[in-house]
């Protein structure tokens, strides 16, 4: 059985810095593309992130600068370091797995003064 769960949200201020983390079980971890997803109150979830098998990443251009996706595949985890945080970055954070999932279960974000 294929199981996600993140960790590392939280409240945090404008400018800080989050990360968050997503361990992996019941797979070949590195064979797989891992993302991360987030949805906002009343909006539709939107990839943040990617990171396939290889290495490659890509961003949404809404991160791009500040955001860092990387992987552990000796710890069947997959980050993403999220630097700058602005209000706008607030939301529930979700970790999938590409490309036909399991959704972790979600970590809270909140971004505020």
């Amino acid at each position: 059985q294929v199981q996600l769960v993140e960790s590392g949200g939280g409240l945090v201020q404008p400018g800080g810095s989050l990360r968050l983390s997503c361990a992996a079980s019941g797979i070949r971890f590195s064979m797989y593309g891992m993302g991360w997803y987030r949805q906002a109150p009343g909006k539709q979830r939107e990839l943040v992130a990617d990171i396939i098998s290889s290495g490659a990443t890509n961003y949404a251009d809404s991160v791009k600068g500040r955001f860092t996706i990387h992987r552990d595949n000796a710890k069947n985890t997959a980050y993403l370091q999220m630097n700058s945080l602005k209000a706008e970055d607030t939301a529930v954070y979700y970790c999938y797995r590409l490309p036909s999932g399991p959704w972790g279960q979600g970590t809270q974000v909140t971004v505020s003064s």
